[in-house]
């Protein structure tokens, strides 16, 4: 018996139906409770910004609490005196400090001292300073706010990073209308599927090699080592993940700059102020240093939230993740959670870059296909339907008798 894609004309419901039960029974009884990377160290809520908050305040507010991202919440009561829907996006630091950077360059002439830190500047540039959080939906620099409830399991976690591209965590709340104390990640969400490491379920995609997959063909964003930091931050405020340094002369890959990184701005305020003439490799040098110096001088770093803003002294971050080719899709799985990366570009024997592997689009390879669409028989929802007495063919999804 032949069943259609939910979403489609005859019989949706009953198909959709059927298809999320058979989905759902592999990874529905996971949790998001027990994904270990989404629970913070401390019982503080997630950093709250409001939508009259102005950006510099914004930035202030997340960079001295040292969080990569805040919930934008609006205080809006009902006539019983209770917040109705409160929540209404997520804010990374990121991305408002990209756009603040780019208002700045943008503009001829304007208020602030040369020797001034970068927040200073921020708040005296009246179109930044004046600029309310509110505003920032126009521009698209929200991101979207889909929560979980802890008991949610992970295929719905995943459901929401395959269907919504701009979603990087997914917020955890205890009831409807609860503040959010807890994050699910991309990295903690690939953490968890390595724990099926050897299970075959896993191993019939995790065991392919990159180059088997389409977004291998996918090319990195590069710029040369010797383009300015104020280039590299500009390519940074459209791709919004990361940048590969090549060496102009061997086309080789010498390292990169990713979102993760741009804390440095105000930790540094001579990269700030030095942006446009301080080179990219003179940059990546500079971090390296910073890298060694806190290593040897600083204790263990303590159990850090899945969101924080620095990264723990156990972390290198100075040098890219990187990737052959012939390894394999659990094998950059591996690196990505080790180092906490968004991405690992892929290199050849000589040290060029031939692409790039981001957590999405790992994520993606494991994620149903959106309900709208037809059904994708390439992907490892298609094995799990097999192993439940299902198939996919053309699109549909069929019942073995």
């Amino acid at each position: 018996m032949a069943t259609r894609a939910a979403g489609q004309t005859g019989g949706g419901e009953a198909a959709g139906e059927y298809w999320s039960e058979a989905l759902k029974s592999f990874l529905d009884h996971i949790p998001v409770s027990s994904v270990s990377g989404a629970l913070q160290p401390s019982p503080s809520p997630a950093l709250e910004i409001k939508l009259d908050g102005s950006v510099p305040d914004a930035i202030d507010s997340m960079y001295h609490s040292n969080v990569a991202g805040a919930v934008i919440v609006d205080d809006v009561r009902t006539s019983f005196g209770k917040f109705v829907d409160r929540d209404i996006g997520f804010l990374e630091f990121p991305s408002l400090l990209l756009w603040a950077l780019e208002e700045l360059d943008n503009m001829e002439n304007g208020p602030g001292d040369k020797n001034s830190d970068l927040l200073s500047c921020l708040k005296q540039h009246p179109r930044i300073a004046e600029t309310k959080i509110a505003w920032l939906s126009k521009l698209f620099l929200w991101e979207p706010f889909f929560p979980v409830r802890s008991h949610d399991t992970l295929f719905h976690a995943m459901l929401l990073f395959s269907k919504h591209r701009r979603i990087n965590v997914v917020p955890v709340v205890e009831s409807m209308n609860s503040s959010v104390t807890r994050f699910v990640t991309q990295n903690a969400v690939m953490e968890l599927l390595l724990t099926s490491s050897g299970l075959e379920w896993l191993d019939k995609i995790a065991d392919k090699q990159l180059s088997e997959f389409r977004f291998y063909a996918s090319k990195p964003i590069s710029v040369y080592s010797d383009q300015t930091l104020a280039d590299a931050l500009h390519i940074l405020s459209k791709e919004k993940i990361g940048i590969a340094v090549i060496d102009r002369k061997t086309r080789c890959l010498i390292g990169s700059i990713l979102c993760s990184e741009l804390y440095r701005l105000l930790d540094d305020n001579s990269l700030f102020r030095n942006r446009k003439t301080l080179i990219a490799e003179e940059f990546m040098k500079l971090k390296r240093k910073v890298e060694d110096n806190s290593t040897e001088n600083s204790p263990a770093a303590d159990v850090q939230s899945v969101l924080s803003l620095r990264p723990g002294q156990s972390k290198t971050t100075d040098r890219p993740v990187t990737n052959r080719k012939s390894d394999t899709l659990k094998q950059a799985m591996e690196k990505l959670t080790a180092s906490r990366s968004s991405c690992s570009f892929i290199v050849d024997e000589h040290g060029r870059v031939e692409g790039v592997v981001t957590a999405r689009d790992i994520i993606s390879v494991f994620s149903p296909p959106c309900m709208d669409s037809r059904i994708d028989g390439g992907t490892f929802f298609s094995a799990a339907l097999e192993q439940t007495g299902c198939r996919v063919e053309q699109g549909q999804m069929i019942q073995n008798s």
